[in-house]
């Protein structure tokens, strides 16, 4: 027997809600200029590529539905290449001189049926599903998600030299991501950011500047950025540890 028009959309409009379309903008289009002349997204960690270990945390998590990773236009055909195996992947895209523009870059090229769009480093490689999965679940909710860890160190606020303040460090987080949003949520933060030339650090800095609220989520001290030499060898560490679990 065939559904009804009425009932075929009411089911869709459930599984819409109960299950909103994600995207996952994986960002890959920096300088790397802190790792010693070495590109960070195609250095190899543990017999893969940074970039592929990234993308296959989306790839494995069945709340993420398309990818789609945005980089260097010289690096564009070799990332390709890396990433064609992986099942979500939408396609690769070339990125734009801030983080911003390249943010907005793939947003562009996620599918029309995206409701909320996870946008990630390239360069945070040991991303857990849990962290993946419980910002996506807040942004449903909220429109706006992202995971934090609190900081451990006293902070200091100065701006030559000399301590002008020293914030409460039970208020302060260190952001990380992914961070989640309602698609026209964000690529309306980021046209106002675009506009109003805002210096953004992450998208969460763009939303708020639409005078929108951010709703954290427990981050992992492992979900590290690789920026640093260090950072890499630390990376590898904190696999071997997770394999020998």
């Amino acid at each position: 027997m065939k559904l009804s028009e009425g009932l075929r959309r009411g089911m869709e409009l459930k599984q819409k809600l109960l299950h909103p379309y994600c995207a996952a903008v994986i960002v890959a289009a920096g300088t790397s200029s802190r790792m010693g002349g070495t590109n960070k997204i195609l250095t190899i960690l543990e017999n893969l590529p940074v970039i592929c270990r990234t993308v296959d945390a989306f790839d494995r998590c069945d709340l993420i539905d398309e990818i789609i990773v945005v980089t260097q236009k010289e690096l564009l055909e070799k990332v390709s290449r890396y990433l064609k195996a992986y099942g979500k992947m939408r396609m690769v895209v070339t990125g734009g001189e801030t983080r911003a523009d390249s943010v907005m870059a793939g947003l562009a090229a996620v599918s029309d049926r995206a409701q909320l769009v996870a946008v990630h480093d390239g360069a945070r490689p040991l991303v857990t599903d849990e962290v993946i999965r419980r910002t996506v679940v807040k942004a449903k909710k909220f429109a706006a998600a992202a995971p934090a860890v609190r900081v451990k160190d006293t902070i200091k606020v100065s701006t030559d030299g000399t301590v002008e303040a020293t914030p409460n460090r039970r208020t302060l987080f260190a952001v990380q991501t992914p961070q989640v949003f309602d698609r026209d949520l964000l690529a309306a933060a980021l046209q106002n950011a675009k506009t109003q030339d805002l210096a953004i650090t992450d998208d969460c800095s763009a939303v708020e500047a639409l005078g929108m609220p951010v709703q954290l989520t427990d981050g992992d001290e492992e979900n590290i950025k690789i920026t640093t030499p260090l950072d890499l060898e630390l990376a590898a560490l904190i696999l071997r540890r997770r394999a020998d679990a």
